[in-house]
């Protein structure tokens, strides 16, 4: 399975971009190896996976069973799919020369206007894998007081408003 790197746009100017200046303007996401083009570097952490920019084989892809379908909206699949892979055995490669442009726009952090599906599929995620997804938006989530963990239960659990 081979990963691109992936480069954040900043917003555009009245005139949109230039296809010639991406590379220039685009920031790679710092969580993830940017490698050279022509680089392969081979990939240990699965959970880097990222869907925004990737290809597998057709064969690969149906010993994977391709994405899981209870995974509805915002977030899990693309960690649950790197899981897939991990424990059939395919290997993760980063790949450089092969960059996808993500295109600016507003974003939220933590992405409260995706809190439900975020829950739903971290839950569908640990049911299916052992371990939370998304920690770190589900910690940020807690700080807002929009959830709580409940460790006897090993839960997260979304706050209703009184």
């Amino acid at each position: 399975m081979f990963c691109g790197t992936v480069s954040y746009l900043p917003a555009p100017g009245s005139d949109g971009y230039r296809l010639d200046e991406l590379a220039h303007l685009a920031q790679p996401h710092g969580a993830r190896p940017a490698p050279a083009d022509g680089q392969i570097l081979p990939a240990r952490d699965y959970s880097l996976f990222w869907s925004l920019s990737f290809a597998v084989g057709a064969d690969t892809w149906q010993r994977l069973g391709g994405f899981h379908e209870q995974y509805v909206g915002y977030g899990g699949e693309d960690t649950d799919f790197a899981q897939l892979a991990r424990r059939a055995g395919v290997p993760l490669y980063w790949i450089g020369g092969a960059p996808a442009y993500h295109q600016h726009h507003p974003v939220e952090q933590p992405p409260v206007s995706h809190l439900d599906d975020i829950l739903r599929n971290a839950h569908i995620f640990r049911d299916r894998w052992g371990w939370w997804p998304m920690r770190g938006w589900l910690e940020q989530f807690a700080e807002l007081g929009l959830v709580r963990y409940e460790p006897g239960l090993d839960e997260w659990i979304r706050r209703r408003p009184h």
